[in-house]
């Protein structure tokens, strides 16, 4: 049986696998609050919880993110079933999104805040996590797709 929008499916499971192992990792070998650095002063791994959205943003006991994340899962499992065929590049974009609202999904389901440890210090950014880079990655080929479709279909005129 040949699956329709199979990178999709793909890179959804590898980004949800990677974002639950390390996070998994971070939390049986940090203890909260702890921070190693990898690169002082520019990168180190901090293990902070996160009741918000990605990047700290909206901190606070926001429940309805939990339902967001299960809404987002739910709307592109569904697009990638029931629509069709998408673009290399739309599939690597929405399977990134998936993996990683699962991924801060589960969390907040099981535990009611999300596992973030990414911290750049170099530009004081706020601490995050594998599904968030995923998140944001896939915006990042989703745009890239529609603006490379709009000069497609320019050129076509």
């Amino acid at each position: 049986m040949r699956v329709k929008n199979r990178l999709f499916w793909i890179v959804a499971v590898i980004s949800l696998v990677v974002d639950q192992l390390t996070k998994f990792w971070v939390v049986q070998n940090f203890y909260l609050s702890e921070t190693q650095p990898i690169i002082n002063g520019v990168f180190h791994l901090t293990y902070v919880t996160n009741t918000g959205a990605a990047f700290s943003l909206l901190s606070g006991r926001v429940e309805w993110l939990r339902w967001l994340s299960l809404a987002v899962s739910l709307g592109l499992m569904a697009l990638a079933w029931f629509g069709g065929v998408m673009r290399t590049l739309e599939q690597l974009g929405y399977g990134l999104i998936l993996g990683g609202a699962l991924g801060n999904g589960i969390d907040r389901f099981v535990a009611g805040s999300v596992v973030d440890f990414l911290d750049f210090r170099l530009i004081q950014f706020p601490i995050f996590n594998f599904a968030d880079v995923s998140i944001n990655i896939g915006i990042i080929c989703l745009l890239i797709a529609t603006f490379a479709q709009s000069q497609d279909t320019t050129r076509t005129r």
